[in-house]
């Protein structure tokens, strides 16, 4: 009964929570995104929003970028880690943005998650809260690398695999939404290097929250082929067929269904 109760309260607050490693290049048109996102959402006066970014081992111009955002918009909190992994930077992130709030009110907050190489739409919050406001516990969306890096033959192949449309089987961090109150009951994002996102999810999923997929919630992100992680993102783009239709020579450490998720 009281989680039947819970969905029928409106949202209140949404944070955006960004995980940087070393992402000088990208991270200014990441975090002017997010505000405009920020702007959007807030602009019925009905909620509000702000964005934790952490700083994971950072050893680049990063730091500079995010405190001069910060100096430029109140709403942005800078943090640091020297975790060196993105399940446990999300962690810190996510622990700060509810640090404070009382757990019979968590279902009103949602945390919305993305990447510091990727640009979000400025829709990209309202429909977080309009699907909170339907009952949604999370809401995951889709995303897109970016042509101009990744080349239009390995581009081709990826939009060949990834489908946009809504209940599609993708899972990615960079496009996630989840209400704190399911998030904190999942157990939240594990301290590992990669598939932070597929475990939360499976966690939500298997703790019996309603998880949600939308085709029309979309994020362009980076098409580099050499990432922070071993076996990540861009390792399995690195993997798609290249502009001259010939594949990586050395075969990933790993197979990947089409949500990119390693099996």
């Amino acid at each position: 009964m009281r989680k039947h109760v819970e969905r029928l309260e409106r949202l209140e607050r949404l944070t955006v929570v960004v995980p940087v490693r070393d992402e000088d290049r990208l991270l200014a048109a990441t975090l002017a995104h997010i505000g405009a996102a920020m702007d959007r959402v807030e602009s019925d006066g009905r909620r509000t929003a702000r964005l934790v970014v952490v700083l994971d081992t950072c050893t680049d111009g990063s730091a500079r970028i995010a405190a001069a955002a910060a100096a430029a918009d109140s709403r942005l909190h800078v943090l640091t880690s020297d975790a060196g992994s993105v399940g446990a930077a999300r962690a810190v992130g996510v622990s700060a943005a509810v640090a404070g709030i009382p757990p019979s009110s968590l279902h009103r907050h949602w945390i919305a998650n993305t990447d510091a190489d990727t640009r979000v739409p400025v829709h990209w919050l309202e429909v977080f809260a309009d699907a909170a406001d339907a009952g949604a516990d999370a809401l995951v969306g889709t995303v897109e690398p970016d042509v101009l890096e990744l080349g239009p033959r390995r581009h081709a192949a990826w939009q060949t695999l990834h489908v946009r449309t809504d209940g599609h089987p993708h899972i990615h961090g960079a496009n996630l939404g989840v209400r704190a109150s399911a998030y904190r009951q999942a157990g939240g994002f594990q301290a590992v290097p990669d598939d932070e996102d597929v475990r939360l999810v499976e966690a939500l999923r298997a703790n019996g929250a309603d998880v949600r997929s939308s085709g029309g919630l979309h994020a362009i992100t980076s098409g580099r082929l050499r990432g922070r992680v071993g076996n990540g993102f861009a390792h399995y783009l690195a993997h798609l067929p290249d502009d001259a239709g010939i594949p990586a020579t050395t075969p990933p450490t790993h197979s990947m269904d089409t949500t990119g998720r390693r099996t």
